[in-house]
């Protein structure tokens, strides 16, 4: 090899070193707001269960008072899956961390920053597939039975975002102190506001 070869090729490695250094740096970034977000979102959803077993209570004594049997009022947590289950009367609510084995950013707005998070499913009804935790396959069950989900930011400071699945991309902002009381009273709100409805044939007009 000749001297001009050695040049080349030691131009050519400075280059691809200074580009993979770039991409290291973002990598290593990335992977730093994965592993934050992630424990940022356990203790969040741990706060949600402290808050269920509260609304439990409150709810149980509540419906003694007015004479309705509370035996299907309850909550179940395991910890170890990142799974919650909250039973009021005939409704079922299920808090779930998506625990990923990989960054994901939400996408927002277009005149704002995607950002990495983890994230909280609240989900009309049970799925019984969660009792071996979050997985892939599952996630598309999930979006279909979302009723809002929690986004967790890396930095403790930083605030929540709370998307609702019916307003689309609209976020609504909490600080990590309150976000698990308002995130487990909203859901509540808007699953036990509702109702269930008998099923029905379509309805076809016959004309004579």
């Amino acid at each position: 090899m000749n001297f001009d070869d050695i040049e080349t090729t030691t131009r050519k490695s400075a280059f691809i070193q200074d580009r993979m250094n770039l991409v290291s740096n973002y990598m290593y970034k990335q992977f730093v707001e994965y592993q934050q977000s992630n424990a940022n979102t356990a203790v969040l959803l741990e706060k949600i269960v402290e808050n269920a077993a509260l609304t439990v209570e409150y709810l149980k004594q509540s419906f003694n008072a007015r004479g309705i049997p509370t035996q299907n009022i309850y909550y179940e947590y395991d910890k170890q899956k990142h799974v919650a289950i909250l039973n009021i009367l005939w409704h079922s609510i299920t808090f779930a961390a998506n625990m990923k084995g990989t960054p994901k950013a939400l996408d927002r707005a277009k005149d704002l920053p995607s950002l990495i998070t983890g994230r909280i499913f609240a989900l009309k009804g049970t799925i019984p597939e969660l009792v071996h935790g979050v997985t892939a396959e599952l996630e598309q069950k999930m979006l279909d039975m979302e009723v809002a989900s929690l986004f967790v930011p890396a930095e403790k400071s930083a605030k929540v975002i709370i998307k609702i699945s019916r307003l689309g991309n609209q976020e609504f902002f909490f600080n990590q102190q309150e976000a698990p009381r308002e995130f487990l009273l909203k859901v509540i709100e808007m699953v036990c506001g509702g109702g269930n409805y008998h099923q029905e044939n379509s309805k076809i007009t016959i004309s004579i």
